[in-house]
């Protein structure tokens, strides 16, 4: 007698091929659950959309700014809602934007205004950029080229409509030239030249900015201890200077000095790994030292905090009237649903 457990034994009593769907039949559907993160809307091949939610409070100005966000279309379109309102609900600003890779539209509700924005590829080294206010009826077209080297660029750009020459501005590794025409008078316009230069001199970067008949000249000297920056204004030879020396990883002095109005600040900071920052400074020229404890990265985003919030202190004492002093904070918190 075969033994029913050996792959050769064949149940007399059941079909062989009873298991298997007839040949004009397919298999049922997948049914996904509501836990699948890529979870789709009915036929259509799109993960489901997160939901962010960020509001920040400003006690200063007692008002609470809210932003809403979802990437659609499996982030090809993201959905935008920003809004503010203050203690009492009254909603003000509201802003709503669609934005995609190449198109993004800002509807102002208040104004019943939109601003329509666009940037398209015409070809590997040609590219059109637009911008459109629809209620103004004005805008800006620009047409940036790619020279020789992606690191050299010619961009040509012009008011819609038109009041003029195109602005032409050619970047490069070192900087950037612009030449525009200006209206100095109702029925005078002239060439403006602007431009800005940088490049390494004695163990620093030296940067010179001429825009409006002004040039502003600066260098910079950082090594792993200490920065100094000097820079002056010509024609007004108006003089001023940084400095900043790091003591430890985590405590850093900063000291600014503006020779032509004698007034200076400075700032001293120390950190406690990425979250934690104490600040302390004077600022001359307001009279007002200040205090400030941040909960989070200060310079970055509330998505890579702590649970998702941060929080800042700050204290400002007035040196003419200490009994003034005031003590501030904002909260931002970030929701992902």
């Amino acid at each position: 007698m075969a033994d029913p457990s050996s792959p050769n034994h064949t149940n007399l009593h059941t079909p062989p091929d009873q298991s298997l769907p007839p040949p004009d039949q397919s298999p049922p559907p997948t049914i996904l659950t509501g836990d699948d993160s890529q979870q789709r809307w009915g036929l259509f091949p799109f993960p489901r959309p997160g939901l962010r939610v960020t509001t920040e409070f400003d006690s200063e100005s007692s008002m609470f700014f809210h932003k809403i966000s979802c990437k659609l279309l499996d982030s090809l379109l993201k959905f935008k809602l920003t809004f503010q309102n203050d203690h009492s609900g009254q909603i003000s600003d509201p802003q709503l934007s669609l934005i995609s890779k190449h198109l993004s539209v800002h509807f102002d509700p208040e104004e019943n205004n939109a601003l329509v924005k666009g940037s398209f590829d015409l070809s590997p080294s040609l590219s059109l950029r637009a911008t459109h206010d629809l209620k103004e009826q004005q805008g800006e077209v620009a047409m940036i080229a790619n020279l020789m080297d992606p690191d050299y660029k010619l961009e040509l750009s012009s008011l819609v409509p038109s009041v003029g020459l195109p602005r032409a501005t050619i970047r490069f590794p070192l900087g950037e030239i612009s030449l525009e025409e200006k209206e100095e008078e109702e029925v005078k316009r002239t060439l403006s030249l602007n431009g800005i230069f940088k490049g390494q001199m004695l163990n620093g970067v030296c940067t010179a900015q001429y825009r409006d008949e002004v040039l502003n000249l600066r260098y910079c000297y950082k090594d792993e201890q200490m920065s100094f920056i000097p820079s002056i204004t010509l024609p007004s030879n108006a003089l001023s200077f940084a400095f900043k020396r790091r003591f430890s990883p985590s405590d850093k002095w900063s000291y600014w000095y503006n020779l032509d109005t004698n007034y200076w600040s400075t700032v001293y900071k120390h950190t406690v790994g990425k979250d934690l920052k104490f600040k302390a400074g004077y600022d001359s020229e307001v009279r007002l030292g200040w205090a400030s404890l941040w909960i989070g990265d200060e310079n970055g985003k509330a998505k890579t905090a702590p649970m998702k919030m941060k929080v800042q202190f700050m204290l400002q004492v007035p040196q003419d009237d200490i009994k003034s002093s005031a003590l501030m904070f904002r909260v931002k918190k970030r929701w992902d649903i």
